[in-house]
């Protein structure tokens, strides 16, 4: 993400920015809220067109919508802002805009949360951060996801069968995902899974591959696929190699939060263990998917709330709900608490 240009006058204010990724789309979704004016440029049908022709002439043009609803498109990777056309032509009625990487837009808002001014700095950090790809991998089958700033993205998965001639199968299997890794750009390469196959795997890469070997790391894990990558994040294996990052954060909170429920005691969840714990004082860290907080503030003062628990010595994770922790919270109804004491 590119911050192009930023005129706030305290909260509120217009900050004009070029999504650069999938990722970036994806925190478009949250930045933008109804109410907001977008502009963005888009294609309009030139008024001087004959309006009973199919063949009308397009301009381009840049309009502000009054924002009324925002998508992610992530297979066709694009965020789609719909609302009431404000300024940019005479017409009045509702437009679409299509937000695609690389596309510069400016969204003002009469209020600028803490949250979304944070997400923002987040996302524009983490463009400068390396790509890093998990391989997670056993005997006969790997299941491979980028990292992306949700959580873990699948992007393929082999699985082989090799009873029989186990030597020539399982370097024909090792050539496969070898072959697969070599159609996706990256510069880090994760290597987990149970046992020995990870070792072989890319002592592998080290005869095919010299170059791709070199950014390889080996890390033990107990499974492959969402639970194999889930464990990756919770060990901060990758903190090793781009930094502190939030996802294993998440993946440790909701490990916490789950052994606390099993216990009985320590965490709350759901609205009104929440608030309750919240009346007590008793938060010491308060856990929101995404998703949770942006419906929230649709009927609920959720900022004043968030911002009193931190005056009140809480810290605020706010949970991604496209990767497995914070699904795993949205089941229990996307907001929960970990305890300072007991109530």
């Amino acid at each position: 993400m590119q911050i192009v240009e930023e005129n706030l006058k305290g909260e509120e204010g217009e900050i004009k920015i070029v999504p650069e990724s999938l990722d970036d789309l994806w925190h478009l979704k949250y930045l933008i809220e109804k109410g907001d004016v977008v502009f963005s440029l888009t294609k309009r049908a030139s008024q001087s067109s004959d309006k009973l022709r199919s063949d009308k002439e397009l301009i381009t043009v840049r309009i502000g919508v009054e924002v009324e609803k925002v998508e992610f498109h992530r297979y066709a990777n694009r965020v789609r802002v719909i609302g009431k056309i404000v300024a940019g032509v005479d017409e009045s009625g509702y437009h679409t805009l299509n937000i695609a990487p690389g596309k510069e837009l400016s969204i003002i808002k009469r209020k600028w949360k803490k949250e979304q001014l944070e997400r923002l700095r987040y996302a524009v950090e983490a463009s400068k951060r390396p790509e890093v790809l998990i391989l997670t991998i056993e005997e006969g089958d790997a299941i491979a996801g980028v990292l992306r700033h949700w959580g873990v993205e699948e992007v393929f998965d082999v699985s082989f069968s090799y009873s029989k001639n186990f030597g020539d199968r399982r370097r024909e299997f090792f050539g496969e995902v070898a072959s697969k890794l070599e159609t996706i750009e990256f510069k880090y390469l994760i290597i987990a899974g149970p046992g020995f196959t990870k070792k072989d795997f890319l002592d592998f890469l080290r005869e095919k591959n010299p170059e791709m070997s070199k950014k390889a790391i080996i890390v033990d894990t107990s499974s492959i696929g969402i639970r194999g990558f889930t464990e990756v994040l919770r060990r901060k294996v990758l903190d090793r190699i781009v930094g502190e990052i939030r996802l294993s954060e998440e993946a440790e909170y909701i490990e916490k939060l789950m052994a606390g429920i099993a216990k009985g005691r320590g965490v709350a969840y759901g609205v009104k263990e929440v608030k309750k714990a919240y009346e007590f004082g008793a938060i010491d860290v308060l856990l929101i998917t995404d998703e949770f907080l942006f419906k929230a503030r649709e009927s609920w003062d959720i900022d004043s709330f968030m911002k009193d628990v931190e005056q009140m010595g809480g810290k605020i994770v706010i949970m991604s709900s496209e990767f497995e922790p914070g699904k795993r919270l949205e089941s229990l109804g996307g907001i929960a608490a970990l305890l300072r004491f007991e109530i």
